[in-house]
């Protein structure tokens, strides 16, 4: 299953950036936000359960994709450009087995231990 899941990954880190690509945005921009929602890691200061749980909404599609959504129907190309670097940071992640968190470490992922 992880491969699965790992391929899904890549898949969407491939289609963030076509989309990107197609949308003629920025690749600097591209590059300097690419790994913008690392900063979830910060909760890891305080403890494993705050860390899993502030990465975790930090590395699921739902925010992203709703920016996309929202900026498709909107027309806004900033909400757009935002939610498909971050669409293509979570594809990246995931496609290197980087997966969600559990409570117990950092190592612990829904795609198993790395």
């Amino acid at each position: 299953m992880s491969k699965i899941m790992r391929l899904e990954g890549f898949i969407v880190f491939l289609l963030a950036i076509g989309f990107y690509y197609v949308n003629e945005f920025s690749w600097i921009v591209f590059i300097i936000f690419l790994l913008a929602p690392d900063v979830g890691m910060v909760g890891y200061v305080v403890n494993n359960k705050m860390g899993a749980y502030i990465y975790n909404i930090f590395h699921t599609y739902t925010i992203p994709l709703l920016l996309v959504g929202v900026s498709i129907l909107m027309k806004v190309d900033i909400l757009l450009l935002v939610g498909l670097i971050w669409s293509a940071h979570i594809g990246m992640d995931r496609s290197l087995g980087y997966g969600l968190k559990y409570s117990t470490g950092f190592k612990d992922t829904h795609l198993g231990r790395f």
